[in-house]
C-alpha cells in the first residue's frame, strides 16, 4: 500500500450517499479525512463511517461563518495542510503523488487545483470550463473563505460554494486535474442552481448598490485568474441581454458546440440559469432587497374569495 501523505481532508456533505463513497476512495492516501455533515436524511452519514474516516454535524444559523470556515476554524486537523473536497469530485493518483511533493515545498502556503468538470458523461473541455482553478490545498491556520455578506438572502445554502479562499503567502498551481463528476441526476442540478441563483443574484445587488468588498480576494483585471473573474462579473452585471450572451459565450465563442450534445444543453442551461439570476435580481432591486417578499393576511382576517360554498377556508400551497 502506498504511504500517507500528512494532510487533513475536509469534505462538506448533505445528502450525498450517491457521491460519496467514489470521492472516499479516491481520499485512501489522505492521513486524515473529516466529513461535515448538515444532517443528512439519507445513508450519507453511514457511508462515511463504513469508511472510517471522521464525521462532525454542522448546524447553520443562518449567519457567517458558514460550513468551509466554521470548519477550518473548529475541527482538530493533525495535519498543517487541509484539502477541501466536495462530494462530487475525486483526486486521481497522479494529482496525490504531487501532493506529496508540494507540501514539502516551503515556498508556498497554498496550491490551486484545476477541476475537470464531467456533465452527462461527458468532460466540458470547451465553453470557458477548462482550466477551472480552485484554491482547494492550503495551510489551513493561513487561509480563510471570504465573506461577500450574501447570508441573509434566503435559501442560498449553508456552505462556501463560490467564495474563494484568501490566503496568507505565496500560492502555486498543481499540473495534475482533481476530477468533478455528479453521479446524481438532471433534477439535483437544477435543484443545485436554483439555489445558486439566489446567490448569485445577492452578489450582483451587492455590486450594483457599491456594497464594500473589502475582507475578499477583490476585482483585478490583471491579477490572478479568480481576480480577473470577479472583475468581469463586475462589467457583466450591467450588460443587458445576459441570458443570450451566456449561450452565444459559452456555445460559440469559447466552442462550447466542440463538447457535442453535452455542451449544447449545458449552454442551454447556464443560459436558463442566468434569466433565473437576472429574475432574482430584479425581486432584489424592487423589494428593498429581499427575496420571498409577499406578505401574509394577518391573523384572523379573511380575504375576499378565500372560503368556498360550504363556508371552510380554503388553503392554497404555493
Amino acid at each position: 500500500m502506498s504511504s500517507k501523505i500528512p494532510v487533513s481532508v475536509l469534505i462538506p456533505a448533505k445528502n450525498e450517499q450517491v457521491n460519496l463513497p467514489a470521492c472516499l476512495a479516491s481520499l485512501s492516501r489522505a492521513d486524515e479525512i473529516f466529513v461535515v455533515d448538515s444532517q443528512s436524511s439519507d445513508n450519507s452519514v453511514e457511508i462515511a463511517k463504513s469508511h472510517g474516516v471522521n464525521v462532525v454535524q454542522f448546524n447553520f444559523n443562518g449567519r457567517w461563518p458558514k460550513k468551509k470556515n466554521w470548519s477550518l476554524d473548529n475541527l482538530p486537523f493533525r495535519n498543517e495542510w487541509v484539502l477541501i473536497v466536495d462530494c462530487d469530485e475525486r483526486i486521481p493518483p497522479e494529482l496525490w503523488e504531487e501532493i506529496d511533493q508540494a507540501i514539502q515545498n516551503n515556498e508556498y502556503t497554498g496550491y490551486y487545483l484545476n477541476r475537470r468538470v464531467f456533465f452527462l458523461g461527458k468532460w466540458i473541455r470547451y465553453g470557458g470550463k477548462y482550466p477551472d482553478w480552485n484554491l482547494r490545498l492550503f495551510q489551513h491556520k493561513k487561509g480563510r473563505y471570504e465573506n461577500l455578506n450574501t447570508e441573509d438572502i434566503a435559501n442560498t445554502g449553508d456552505n462556501e460554494v463560490h467564495e474563494h479562499v484568501i490566503l496568507q503567502g505565496k500560492v502555486g498551481y498543481l499540473k495534475n486535474d482533481m476530477l468533478h463528476e455528479d453521479f446524481r441526476d438532471l433534477y439535483h442540478w437544477l435543484e443545485r442552481h436554483n439555489r445558486y441563483s439566489n446567490w448569485e443574484a445577492s452578489v450582483y445587488f451587492n455590486i450594483l448598490t457599491g456594497k464594500d468588498d473589502s475582507g475578499t480576494i477583490g476585482a483585478n483585471l490583471f491579477g490572478d485568474a479568480v481576480q480577473r473573474k470577479r472583475f468581469l462579473k463586475k462589467v457583466w452585471v450591467h450588460l443587458p441581454f445576459k441570458p443570450i450572451l451566456r449561450f452565444v459565450l459559452f456555445y460559440i465563442i469559447q466552442r462550447g458546440f466542440l463538447d457535442g450534445k453535452a455542451g449544447y444543453i449545458y449552454a442551454r442551461l447556464l443560459s436558463q440559469y442566468e434569466y433565473q439570476i437576472g429574475v432574482k435580481l430584479y425581486e432584489l432591486r424592487n423589494c428593498g432587497g429581499h427575496l420571498n417578499t409577499a406578505t401574509p393576511p394577518k391573523e384572523g382576517a379573511e380575504e375576499q374569495g378565500s372560503r368556498g360554498v360550504d363556508g371552510k377556508l380554503l388553503t392554497i400551497d404555493s
